[in-house]
């Protein structure tokens, strides 16, 4: 095993503030590349699809609970098998209380391909809480491009997908998969993702930090059980 050098606590400092002003370039790297995201344009959805979830049938719109976002997890599910993805299931396993999310106007669900009545024991088996419905009688997920059609063949893929809603008008933001998919599973991680962000006053472009009629940053986060959903 190949492990790191030693060194005295005086050249591992040296070593450290070397690396510190290349992370903080970074960050303020992300920063840009976060706000040039949320500069996309986005596109309406208009088609109607039709998910299954613990409540039965649900349209897109019903999947963001009322909330102005919404972030869906790509689950690699197919209908013909019996346990879901195991690097899916890593990563649902990271994602922590929705109450932060939520907090922003932000929903979160999983969807997959497989019909509900395979997803409802495996969700029990793995003792999520979170919402997850079955895409598996409408083109949801070949229409967002984690289901190919690969030599005739029906593949799956890792994504995640963020919708932005007006008032009835659903539009799509932004999506990404696969290696895309590295590093997230924080809240901020996840709201980076979103045309709104993490609403905070100094993010760019201006006028998303109100756009929810009051703010919802740093200085207002709380306990997940504070919260006034």
């Amino acid at each position: 095993m190949s492990l790191p050098e030693i060194v005295s606590r005086d050249a591992w400092r040296t070593a450290r503030e070397a690396l510190l002003v290349k992370e903080k370039a970074a960050t303020r790297a992300r920063d840009a590349l976060n706000a040039e995201r949320r500069r996309l344009p986005m596109v309406e959805v208009d088609k109607e699809y039709v998910f299954e979830g613990g409540d039965g049938k649900a349209a897109l719109l019903d999947l963001f609970e009322g909330r102005r976002q919404l972030v869906v997890y790509h689950f690699m599910f197919a209908p013909e098998w019996d346990a879901g993805c195991r690097r899916c299931s890593a990563f649902l396993d990271q994602i922590g209380h929705l109450a932060h999310l939520r907090a922003r106007g932000t929903s979160f669900a999983a969807v997959s391909r497989a019909p509900y009545t395979k997803i409802l024991p495996f969700k029990a088996r793995m003792g999520w809480t979170l919402p997850w419905y079955s895409s598996y009688v409408s083109d949801f997920n070949t229409d967002f491009e984690v289901t190919l059609e690969v030599e005739g063949e029906l593949v799956e893929r890792p994504g995640l997908s963020c919708f932005l809603r007006d008032g009835d008008r659903v539009f799509h933001t932004y999506s990404t998969y696969e290696r895309g998919l590295d590093g997230l599973g924080s809240t901020t991680s996840l709201l980076d993702l979103t045309a709104l962000g993490r609403q905070e006053a100094w993010e760019e472009p201006e006028g998303r930090a109100s756009a929810l009629g009051a703010p919802a940053g740093s200085a207002q986060v709380q306990y997940h059980d504070e919260y006034e959903d």
